[in-house]
């Protein structure tokens, strides 16, 4: 079935169509889904793993996403938005950022929210909002900021549970075949990286399993407000977010898959746009 090309008014604070009943029953918003979703892979790690070592952190992220998306879309477009998208901007910021202070947080929350409104090309922003805000805070304070990189260790259960429910939600949402290419590209470029570097495989592919991974393939790389309109384009870009990331490991680049969609995913969805025009 071909996709529909007819344009979309995109507003900023929104990442895709609201959940729609046709009458035959209800739907769920997919955006209280992807919050719900985000939340487990929260509490999970934190039980599991423990990757959160400063709740204020994480609350100051998410605090300061809803403010900078409840203020700027209300003086922007004369609306209150619906704040999910920013709750799940604000709380992958505190997740996946990893500092002794506070204003890391803080910034790269209003970086992402931010961008959404000022980063723009013919009426659509480029970037994932978090990704940006994450990328933008690494690269300019690598002293003092870090990334996630704890993984599920042998709790595997944990992860094929974020998984099923993953895969699911993306199903309704019709953007699994984008995490689908993606979990299978990493795993084969997993093998290519272990032929080149002589790493066993098993290290090589292990990231998969951690919170940084999840949230790339659940939502940073799937974000329907940023990827490009075909299905096929979504598919390719996929794969080459997950080949650029092989890419920067190789050469040892810390926060390979952060950069990687950084660097490809606004390049395809401005020739995506330009295309469409």
């Amino acid at each position: 079935m071909s996709e529909s090309k007819a344009a979309v008014v995109e507003t900023p604070g929104s990442p895709g169509p609201p959940g729609r009943s046709n009458g035959a029953g209800f739907h769920i918003d997919p955006r209280y889904l992807s919050s719900g979703l985000i939340t487990l892979i929260l509490v999970l790690g934190q039980m599991y793993v423990g990757f959160l070592h400063d709740l204020s952190q994480l609350f100051t992220a998410i605090a300061v996403a809803l403010l900078a998306e409840l203020t700027l879309g209300r003086l922007l477009t004369g609306k209150w938005l619906n704040p999910a998208s920013a709750y799940i901007t604000g709380i992958s910021c505190g997740i996946l950022l990893r500092s002794l202070y506070l204003w890391p947080f803080a910034v790269a929350s209003l970086l992402s929210i931010m961008s959404k409104y000022v980063l723009r090309y013919r009426g659509r922003h480029l970037w994932n909002p978090s990704n940006l805000g994450i990328c933008v805070v690494l690269f300019a304070a690598p002293g003092t900021v870090a990334a996630l990189s704890e993984q599920w260790g042998n709790d595997l259960w944990a992860m094929a549970v974020i998984w099923v429910l993953g895969s699911v939600i993306l199903w309704r949402a019709k953007r699994f075949h984008v995490t689908f290419t993606y979990a299978v590209s990493f795993v084969a470029l997993a093998y290519v990286r272990s032929l080149v570097t002589g790493a066993p495989f098993l290290s090589e592919v292990a990231p998969i399993t951690g919170p940084m991974y999840q949230l790339m393939a659940f939502f940073m790389v799937t974000d329907p407000a940023t990827s490009v309109s075909s299905r096929g384009g979504r598919i390719g870009v996929a794969f080459l977010v997950a080949l650029a990331e092989m890419v920067l490991r190789l050469f040892e680049i810390v926060n390979a898959p952060l950069y990687a969609l950084f660097l490809v995913g606004p390049a395809a969805k401005v020739l995506d746009l330009k295309r469409s025009a």
